[in-house]
């Protein structure tokens, strides 16, 4: 029996980082799994459109898609945007079959992959009992995702031995990554680095990296772009709704 088709839903930026990244992310998903198609949709900015994508892969014979959002924490996008963009566009696609799937996070893959990042930029693990980690997402007014990500901190320090780890944001909630590295320093914390919980470069990132630039850190991490880890979790949760019942279908 032939698997669903793969659709990667990613927001898109007018940042031509971005685009480049998802795709270095999907080769590295098809690398793991040769037998299954995967394929790229984006929500703006960037092109093929999701409903492109839908289109073209309906004129192709196919029946089973699997959406994945791109998408560490379940906000707007998730919950409203993404939903809407695939029921208007199965509307008009007689016979296909899509189901979206959950978002990314949080998952214990993900911190794996921020300490690979955090490796990559120099930083000794055995050094962790003396570094406090800023946790540096892009933020939302979404009460849900703010949480998520308040709680994925508390689990990382949990789980590694952290010093410490605080959440901040570049966008719409505070602490913004300045205030959040000054904060620890303020409580003693010897060695200070930030790690960007964001799959893609661009806008919010940068600013991110502004932040910890600004506020001294003494070391900032890639964004997280195609870690294996990464690549290991998006098809786990295409395996987890591959099997699961349709949730979106045409008429």
């Amino acid at each position: 029996m032939r698997s669903p088709t793969l659709l990667v839903v990613a927001h898109g930026s007018r940042d031509p980082r971005h685009a480049a990244t998802v795709a270095a992310l999907c080769s590295r998903v098809r690398s793991l799994a040769p037998g299954v198609r995967v394929e790229v949709g984006y929500l703006d900015f960037d092109t093929p459109t999701v409903p492109q994508v839908l289109t073209r892969l309906h004129a192709a014979g196919e029946r089973e898609v699997v959406a994945l959002p791109l998408l560490l924490t379940r906000a707007f996008h998730a919950k409203t945007d993404i939903p809407a963009v695939l029921r208007e566009a199965t509307a008009h696609l007689p016979g296909l079959t899509v189901r979206q799937a959950g978002v990314l996070g949080p998952h214990a893959l993900l911190h794996r992959a921020l300490e690979r990042r955090l490796a990559d930029a120099g930083l000794d693990r055995g050094a962790a009992p003396a570094t406090g980690v800023v946790l540096a997402a892009a933020g939302s007014t979404d009460p849900e995702a703010i949480a998520v990500i308040a709680e994925t901190a508390r689990e990382w320090r949990r789980t590694t031995g952290w010093c410490a780890v605080r959440p901040a944001f570049a966008s719409a909630s505070p602490p913004r990554t300045a205030d959040a590295v000054r904060a620890l320093r303020a409580d003693g914390v010897r060695r200070v680095v930030v790690a960007p919980y964001v799959i893609a470069p661009g806008f919010l990132p940068d600013r991110i990296a502004a932040g910890a630039r600004e506020a001294g850190a003494d070391l900032l991490a890639p964004v997280l772009a195609d870690a294996p880890e990464l690549a290991r979790l998006l098809l786990g949760r295409y395996a987890e709704t591959a099997a699961a019942r349709p949730l979106l279908a045409a008429a």
